[in-house]
């Protein structure tokens, strides 16, 4: 369902989500834990960056933090930050061609339909609900 860089973006997030509110975490320290390649990780945290999502500092102490709460950033933000800059089912299923909405084929809202229900449980699952339990209970407002 999600890409390999997808999917390895909303590992970190989640990663970073249980530390949030604590001090930020180095690429090397992401990457090690998530056993990722560091430098392919490294343009994925910066990507992420770039929209907001994380915020990063350079020398010591610094590293990658989440610019908003966990509760507040759903699977699907994460995800859409790395999907193919054209929309889900712009080709067509029957030929080689772009597909039109406005002469849209045999296929076309059936496929329709299924992308955007397969796109649904990104959209309301929010990175927080990925992290419930002891680890993401520190330096969050309203959490013991």
């Amino acid at each position: 369902m999600l890409s390999r860089t997808a999917g390895y973006a909303v590992r970190a997030v989640v990663l970073l989500a249980r530390h949030y509110g604590e001090r930020p975490l180095s690429a090397d320290e992401i990457a090690s834990t998530l056993g990722a390649p560091r430098n392919y990780l490294s343009k994925t945290l910066n990507a992420l960056t770039h929209r907001g999502i994380l915020t990063s500092a350079r020398g010591p102490g610094g590293g990658y933090a989440l610019a908003v709460s966990p509760d507040a950033l759903s699977v699907a933000d994460i995800a859409d930050v790395f999907a193919d800059a054209r929309p889900a089912g712009a080709r067509c299923l029957l030929d080689d061609s772009l597909c039109d909405p406005r002469d849209p084929c045999s296929a076309h809202r059936r496929w329709t339909e299924i992308t955007l229900s397969a796109r649904e449980p990104l959209l309301r699952t929010a990175i927080g609900e990925l992290c419930v339990g002891e680890h993401r209970t520190k330096g969050v407002a309203g959490r013991p």
